[in-house]
């Protein structure tokens, strides 16, 4: 369980590195999921319970597992998902408006304009 939080850290420190390092509005959207899907691993792991059975009325003996992490964490993909089509819909309007997705050109380009 140690090593899948570990692995769970160093996939959130590389989206994390390629947030900052990056210029480009697409490779930053990229980046914030990868961030996601590191976060949504760590909070499956630490729901994970060993010994626990199914959520299956009359499937073993054992106690179920809690289905109310998973659920939360498939509800979390969804939005996830939503939400960074409509970054990237945001990304093809301001390509066309700007002509670059670089936000340092951006930026500049808005300081001229005022």
């Amino acid at each position: 369980m140690m090593l899948n939080s570990a692995l769970s850290f160093l996939i959130f420190l590389i989206g994390f590195y390629g947030l900052i390092m990056s210029s480009n509005i697409i490779k930053s959207i990229i980046s914030l999921n990868v961030i996601q899907t590191s976060l949504i691993l760590l909070f499956i792991n630490l729901s994970q319970n060993a010994g626990q059975g199914l959520p299956i009325v009359g499937a073993d003996s054992l106690a179920p597992v809690d289905p109310l992490p998973q659920a939360l964490m498939i509800t979390a993909i969804v939005i996830g998902a939503s939400i960074t089509s409509l970054g990237l819909m945001l990304t093809i309007k301001i390509f066309h408006y700007y002509g670059t997705l670089d936000w340092r050109e951006i930026l500049a380009m808005k300081e001229t304009i005022r």
